[in-house]
This record gives structure tokens, sequence and C-alpha cells, in this order.
């Protein structure tokens, strides 16, 4: 499997993938917003762009499907939910849904809700999982729930599906937010070295050769995933004083996610 991560270098900085099988050249563009990106990278490198995938239905996750649909022909493929917000949905998708591209790749649909109701991530067949994770995980972070979702489904997504995914799963997300990101990690937990150390080495990054995380080390900066953290549960007694003695991971997960909001 190949991926082309493609840095839009917007307001918004997203990321746009082609998902390739190397044998037959055949590609799927993930959130195509630069399109024109998208079709310049797959026309240099002789690939076929037979799919277009929307994690959910935000603008700057769609704002490209209908120019590479019309260049290549490619089938629109989103949450089986989505065919209201997304026109022109192919194949509406659910999860444990495989999405086959070419003869060598295979990626599973996961439905992960939280940022909006409808949306989905992806999984790879591959012997290093891969996960496209669209605005449900970032570097150091987690999508907000201001346009059409909710911090408790969030949650949940966070931890009965991402959080059991294999150590080694590479995050490729769809926005570059990782240095924001790790500063509010250690706004929350100050004492977390790893994410100092990591802030030193990605803090002038180029997107267009992005660090890649995996999940084992989004457990340990990633404060979305530290519910349980000594330090996250006292820094955030100061900000919310009625806070219970032993919170629980989801009030934990919830109010972190209320304070990401105007930080």
């Amino acid at each position: 499997m190949i991926v082309e991560q493609i840095w839009t270098a917007n307001a918004y900085r997203n990321f746009n993938y082609l998902i390739v099988c190397p044998e037959s050249g055949e590609a799927m563009a993930i959130d195509p917003l630069d399109h024109g990106k998208c079709l310049d990278t797959a026309k240099c490198k002789g690939w076929r762009i037979n799919y277009v995938l929307n994690t959910h239905e935000h603008f700057d996750h769609t704002g490209g499907n209908d120019a590479v649909i019309a260049a290549t022909g490619a089938k629109l493929l989103a949450h089986a939910n989505a065919t209201d917000a997304i026109p022109g949905i192919d194949r509406g998708l659910a999860a444990g849904d495989v999405i086959k591209i070419g003869s060598t790749v295979e990626l599973e649909v996961l439905d992960t809700p939280g940022h909006t109701m409808s949306h989905v991530c992806l999984l790879s067949h591959t012997e290093t999982p891969a996960l496209f994770c669209g605005d449900t995980l970032f570097n150091a972070g987690a999508g907000n729930c201001h346009h059409g979702g909710h911090p408790a489904e969030l949650y949940g997504t966070f931890v009965s599906q991402l959080a059991k995914l294999p150590d080694n799963t590479l995050i490729y997300p769809g926005h570059d937010y990782i240095a924001n990101n790790l500063k509010f990690t250690l706004d929350r937990e100050p004492d977390n070295e790893k994410a100092q150390d990591l802030l030193s080495g990605v803090a002038d990054q180029d997107p267009n050769a992005a660090f890649i995380s995996t999940l084992a080390m989004e457990k340990e900066i990633n404060t979305f995933f530290r519910l349980h953290s000594p330090s996250i549960i006292a820094r955030l007694r100061e900000a919310f004083p009625d806070l219970p003695g032993d919170p629980d991971p989801k009030m934990v997960f919830i109010k972190l996610r209320e304070l990401r909001n105007s930080w």
C-alpha cells in the first residue's frame, strides 16, 4: 500500500491523501479538497483515481469532490447516513465494510461518531496498520464537536474503538495541528516529558514531510487518551472546582474537550 500525504497549505491546514495499490496503480483520494494537487500528483505518478472517499460532510473535506470526479469518473464513498449532506454518494458505508483498491489494498470502515454523527475512519489491513482518521483523531488531539457532533459520542469512539487498535497503528489525520495540540497537552499536563520532547522536534516541521505518529505514541502525548493522569485531573480541578474527587474518564474527556474549545 502506498500512502501519499498531500499538504494543502491552506488556512485550515488540511491533509489530503491518495491510497494506492502499487501493483495496479489504482488509487483512492481521501477528502481531496485540493483537487488540483491530488489530480496532479496522481497524473505525475501514473496512478488512476477510482474512488473518492469523504470521512465526513464538512466542506473542507468534500469541496474537491466534483472536480476530482469530473476528471476521473471516480465513485464517491461516504457514511451511509451522510446522503443528505454529501451529494452524489455512490456507496454508503457502514462499520465493518471493506473497501478494496486494486489487487492489494483493503481498508476497513470504522463508524466513528463525535466530530459529526456521520464520520468514518479507515483502518488498513496491512502488517503495520494505518488509520485514516479525518477529524476524529489528530496528532496529540481530538476533533471538535461544534458542527453536528457531540463530545459524549466522541468519548465513546476514543474508548471503545480507537484505544483498542494495535499500538503500532500509524495515524494519518485530516489536519496538521500537532504543535498547537502538544501545547495544549503541556498546558494540561506540564510534566509530560514525551510531549515536550516531541514539541521540540515538530514545532517548525515542514508539513510536506509531516511527522507520522503511532497509536502508542498518542497514548503518551495526547491528552484525550490520558484520562487517568493525576496531573491532568489536578489541573482540570483548577478550571472546574466542582469536579468530583474521583471523576470518571467520560467526565474528564468532556471537560477537556470543553477547555480545548476556547484554548
